[in-house]
């Protein structure tokens, strides 16, 4: 079937119920009670007798069972599809699905997968019991490398996905190298459409929802398909299927999962329905910023007592301890690092000596290959000289508040 791009997607409008990060029920353009007193001026906002909804489960009978759900309008459009879940740790993401799948749309069919790795997800680790990947099980331009992975694709098959937005999370920030972190970042296909819509919702999400410029949000391109990591859903369904796919992130550490899920519904909408809103997108739920930055900028400057508190206290936070973990890898043979290593040599790594001056580290995680994915767990790892010269291992350790840290080292058969 011939896809349009923007003429389908821009009949997509949705709005959100009472959700869980505290934003009030609206629709576009206004309320559901607004739009019953205009009558005949209301041309747009379904309401939810109009609806729609259906549910069905894939991998029934099995560990991996998990529940879609489908919202279909009263007016044809194009169809979206929303993930949460591929990753059981990554909390933000399977909860703003599970709001999603509340929401009341205008036009098509919005099809939601919550908890898409249900044993993740209930384990709260992000690969479950085989610490296998999810998210590198959608090879493009081949089968789906799992079970679980083909009844997902199924699904985006079987409904035709015109959109496709993934929601993760990150323990660090992306700033253009993922070794780092990839929170706080929106992730594209290359047609002009996926990279001017990802572009707005990182600007509006922005605006209307983050204070701390450091957590502005960014996009990013898709790797390559010869280029790691490989085999995302996204990138599976933006080059499969020509849907304009989108992968967000949020930062996991040091910020409220109440505010995290709000990002991602802010984007999520912005991404799915971002003709409708027109050139000043508004969800209904933006906060008031550009009134409370006037306030502020219209108030006093004269210092005061309350003023003085309030330095005496950032003194005090200047003052505090450093509470960041720190990563360190001692080596079996020691100091590995420095040697000339044989290809197939064995090394083990030990992360045992990092330590948590505010708590305990409860996650040892390591990236192998420096590919931006920490893809093996647990307080020592074996790893083998390969032949390619040099070869980079990331640890990350988390401590019990989520504060994270980071050390690699490179293992050299020079």
């Amino acid at each position: 079937m011939q896809r349009e791009t923007l003429s389908r997607r821009s009949v997509v409008a949705l709005t959100t119920g009472c959700m869980a990060s505290g934003l009030g029920a609206a629709t576009v353009g206004g309320t559901l009670e607004d739009d019953a007193e205009d009558g005949d001026d209301a041309d747009t906002g379904a309401t939810e007798a109009d609806l729609s909804r259906d549910s069905f489960s894939i991998m029934a009978g099995t560990t991996h069972e998990t529940t879609v759900y489908v919202i279909d309008a009263p007016v044809d459009g194009p169809t979206a599809v929303v993930v949460g879940g591929i990753h059981g740790n990554e909390v933000a993401g399977y909860e703003a699905a599970g709001d999603i799948n509340g929401w009341q749309i205008d036009a098509g069919t919005l099809v939601v997968i919550p908890e898409a790795h249900a044993v993740a997800v209930e384990q709260g680790t992000r690969s479950g019991d085989d610490w296998s990947d999810l998210n590198r099980q959608f090879p493009e331009s081949e089968a789906p490398e799992s079970d679980l992975a083909a009844a997902i694709w199924d699904v985006l098959v079987e409904y035709d996905a015109d959109v496709v937005v993934d929601l993760h999370e990150s323990t660090g920030i992306y700033a253009g190298d993922p070794v780092d972190g990839v929170g706080q970042a929106i992730f594209h296909g290359d047609s002009p459409t996926e990279v001017e819509t990802a572009a707005a919702a990182a600007e509006f999400a922005t605006d209307q929802y983050v204070d701390d410029p450091a957590l502005e949000f960014e996009t990013g391109p898709f790797s390559g398909p010869s280029t790691e990591p490989s085999g995302l859903l996204v990138h599976k369904a933006t080059r499969d299927l020509g849907a304009d796919s989108y992968l967000v992130e949020t930062l996991s550490t040091d910020v409220p999962l109440e505010t995290r899920v709000q990002w991602h519904l802010a984007i999520t909408e912005q991404l799915v329905a971002d003709a409708v809103f027109g050139s000043e997108p508004d969800n209904g739920h933006a906060p008031d910023v550009d009134g409370e930055t006037a306030a502020a900028d219209e108030s006093d400057d004269t210092p005061d007592a309350e003023d003085d508190e309030d330095d005496e206290a950032d003194e005090n936070v200047a003052d505090a301890p450093d509470e960041t973990p720190v990563a360190e890898i001692r080596t079996d043979p020691d100091g590995a690092a420095d040697l000339a290593l044989e290809a197939g040599q064995t090394v083990t790594l030990d992360a045992t000596c990092s330590t948590a001056p505010a708590g305990e580290i409860v996650y040892y995680q390591w990236d192998v290959g420096a590919t931006a994915v920490f893809d093996e767990s647990g307080e020592t790892l074996e790893v083998t000289a390969g032949t390619n010269g040099r070869d980079t291992i990331v640890l990350r350790v988390v401590d019990d508040a989520d504060r994270t840290a980071t050390t690699s080292i490179t293992l050299s058969t020079d």
